[in-house]
């Protein structure tokens, strides 16, 4: 397992571990989290410790160390991952009024157990020029046979895919999100491969018309010192869907946090929680990842995306209870 070490003085036993210090596991990779976590020392003087690495790995970690976890604070991606780690037991309850009064209810888990903290909602990058925006408002129009040969997705292994159907099993049902998925897999240009990146990439050489991705992966190909992914980027256009009278709402996902079971320094995870969901932390916390901030009271504009837009109203909650059904409804369809 690869890890990141953030902090020189990241500390692997609890006597080590002062009152004025906690450990937080991140699979976060942004460079610009030590912005985040120096503003949060400058204004509690509790020192943050910071070990990086991918989101599963981090949950074997914890599992592995159990009671002797150092760590105070789990930092991870995706409503579905958060949720693995609440089914293992790995979260403790942690509720307070500056929490509720930052984040939405649909941010919240409804036992405190995590709070979701940046907002990646998975939009439609389109052809400008082949694409008619009338004919492709929702989520259900991705599935439509006017779109027949000309969408591309990553695979059903991603995550973020799980989660967007999970999402539709909470708003549709179990029967009528199997069908979208079987006519979203009749529309596929190719089958499915590469990230979200390179869907966007195909769109942009006429490979196909639309693209489901999350949003900051076009964000970062703007803003980004490769040429041709920023000459990609020029190509496309954003698409949210579900902004209509009738629409539900584009599909939200989180990155989040939660303190752990075993956490050294509750009361310092709690402090990291309170800070991070308010409006200095939430600034800090979407800056390096082109994430919409949780907290409506926080405003960030990104080039060629809206400042505002109408959100599902699904509990983050749900996708990750949903994550089974959508792997079988997958499964069930044939999408790969």
């Amino acid at each position: 397992m690869k890890l990141k070490l953030l902090s020189l003085a990241v500390l692997f036993s609890h006597t080590l571990l002062s009152a004025e210090s906690i450990t937080v596991y991140s699979s976060r990779h942004y460079g610009g989290d030590a912005d985040l976590f120096g503003a949060f020392t400058r204004q509690t003087g509790i020192e943050v410790n910071v070990l990086e690495a991918k989101g599963d790995a981090l949950l074997e970690r914890i599992k592995h160390e159990g009671k002797n976890c150092p760590a105070d604070v789990l930092i991870t991606v995706d409503a579905a991952r958060l949720g693995a780690a609440e089914q293992a037991g790995l979260f403790q309850p942690m509720v307070s009024e500056a929490l509720t009064a930052s984040l939405s209810e649909e941010m919240r888990h409804p036992e405190g157990l995590w709070y979701g903290l940046g907002r990646r909602v998975r939009i439609a990058v389109i052809a400008p020029d082949r694409v008619d925006t009338d004919k492709l408002s929702t989520y259900a129009d991705l599935a439509s046979p006017e779109f027949r040969d000309r969408i591309v997705v990553r695979s059903s292994s991603n995550v973020y895919n799980q989660s967007l159907l999970a999402a539709l099993i909470a708003r549709m049902g179990t029967e009528e999100a199997q069908q979208w998925a079987k006519g979203v897999l009749a529309n596929m240009a190719r089958n499915p491969q590469g990230n979200d990146r390179a869907q966007i990439r195909a769109v942009a050489a006429g490979e196909a018309d639309v693209a489901i991705v999350n949003h900051y992966y076009l964000a970062r190909m703007m803003a980004s010192e490769d040429a041709a992914e920023k000459e990609a980027s020029t190509k496309v256009a954003v698409h949210f869907l579900g902004q209509g009278e009738n629409g539900g709402g584009a599909h939200v996902n989180v990155s989040g946090a939660g303190a752990l079971k075993h956490a050294p320094n509750p009361e310092g995870a709690k402090k990291l929680l309170e800070f991070m969901a308010s409006e200095a932390g939430q600034a800090l916390f979407v800056k390096p990842s082109w994430e919409y901030p949780a907290n409506p009271m926080v405003s960030i504009t990104y080039p060629m995306f809206p400042t505002s837009f109408k959100a599902d109203a699904v509990n983050a909650s749900e996708l990750a209870d949903n994550n089974k059904k959508a792997l079988m409804i997958f499964d069930m369809v044939g999408w790969r």
